[in-house]
């Protein structure tokens, strides 16, 4: 018989209460209490579950080992803490902070009380990601010379109906869709040595659009003389999403708007999933081809289901988490996702982008790292 886990859910929107619903379908595990001032009484009643009225009565409660964290970016910190304090392991959603500071002490918190500390960074659980960290691995495209990320769209009036338009509490576009920054990260194998920015707000300077920056071109050096760049935005009329692997023998391209992953090196050419099966890899597909999303937004409201292909990949994380906190052994590549430190330099490397947006210059990660 395996045991049961217990997990508590902190923040129960359109995020969390997916993450909740996926984890109670897992062996072994059964979410025991949902804590959400807004939502947390519905989720609770859906789920089977107490519903708590404060953080405190949630990460003090008795049957609960680890607790799921999907408030908005900006509430990320908090809890995570009082759940590593409390020694319960935790999963929390990306960003895990909108700076280094917070993200170093979050780290040291959940490293100090020897809990896991994984992030939510879904990428990860790609399969086109598997195949093509695989293919590396294996020599298949020679020496990674340079990746290529694009996440570019064009996104109408909507900053009054989400959080995640304002920059004091998403991060912006940088934070809030680190997750392309985080996969090249994975890719190389580490951190870049010197960061560029630039950009600003091109095209979305009234209230009714949010704060954020909606244009950031984003130049990466290795060392060894390896390069990377990504675009972010939502002043791009013609609609990118991609990642670019170029290498000495071969290139790998996953692209999520025709979605699908492909290998060239020399005359070889083979063609794979991104997602877990065509039906999911075609559903991106068509939401990427409609023209009606949410005002040019895709924003996910409480009580929406994800897609089909987003459902996928966080019943990939769940089952990944459940599985460690079972004692199921993890891969040497993935330990950094369990301990929180993949996800705090990913932001060390958004931090340094800032800073060099902000002081037009080009920055050295270790200026941010070593304070």
């Amino acid at each position: 018989m395996m045991n049961v886990i217990g997990y508590g859910v902190v923040g129960s929107g359109y995020f969390g209460a997916e993450l909740a619903r996926i984890m109670n379908t897992k062996q072994g595990a059964q979410i025991k209490a949902v804590y959400d001032p807004d939502h947390g009484k519905t989720v609770a009643k859906e789920l089977d579950c107490e519903a708590e009225d404060s953080l405190e009565a949630l990460v003090s409660r008795s049957g609960i080992q680890a607790v799921i964290v999907a408030t908005p970016n900006y509430l990320h910190k908090e809890p995570v803490i009082a759940a590593a304090r409390h020694g319960l392991h935790v999963f929390c959603e990306k960003p895990i902070a909108l700076n280094y500071g917070d993200c170093r002490e979050m780290v040291d918190t959940c490293r100090e009380n020897h809990v896991i500390f994984m992030a939510g960074h879904v990428m990860n659980f790609f399969r086109g990601v598997r195949k093509a960290k695989e293919l590396i691995g294996q020599g298949t495209i020679g020496e990674i010379l340079y990746c290529h990320a694009a996440r570019n769209a064009w996104e109408g009036t909507g900053a009054s109906e989400t959080w995640k338009k304002t920059r004091e509490k998403s991060g912006g576009h940088l934070c809030h869709h680190i997750h392309e920054l985080d996969c090249i990260r994975f890719l190389m194998g580490g951190c870049p040595e010197t960061v560029t920015m630039e950009g600003g707000n091109a095209a979305h300077r009234d209230e009714e659009f949010g704060d954020e920056d909606d244009m950031l071109l984003i130049t990466m050096e290795y060392p060894g003389g390896q390069y990377a760049v990504l675009e972010y935005g939502s002043a791009f009329r013609w609609q990118e999403h991609y990642l670019l692997i170029q290498g000495t023998r071969g290139a790998i391209k996953i692209d999520m708007c025709n979605c699908g992953m492909t290998l060239k090196a020399g005359d070889r050419e083979e063609h794979d999933l991104v997602h877990r099966t065509q039906e999911e890899d075609d559903d991106r597909t068509r939401i990427y081809k409609e023209t009606e999303r949410d005002n040019g937004n895709q924003f996910g409201r409480p009580g929406r289901k994800p897609f089909l292909w987003l459902q996928g990949i966080m019943d990939e994380e769940m089952e990944f988490l459940n599985g460690v906190l079972h004692g199921e052994k993890a891969t040497e590549e993935f330990m950094p996702l369990l301990t929180g430190e993949a996800a705090r330099n990913s932001i060390a490397t958004a931090d340094a982008c800032t800073l060099s947006l902000n002081e037009n210059r080009k920055v050295r990660l270790s200026e941010i790292i070593d304070r």
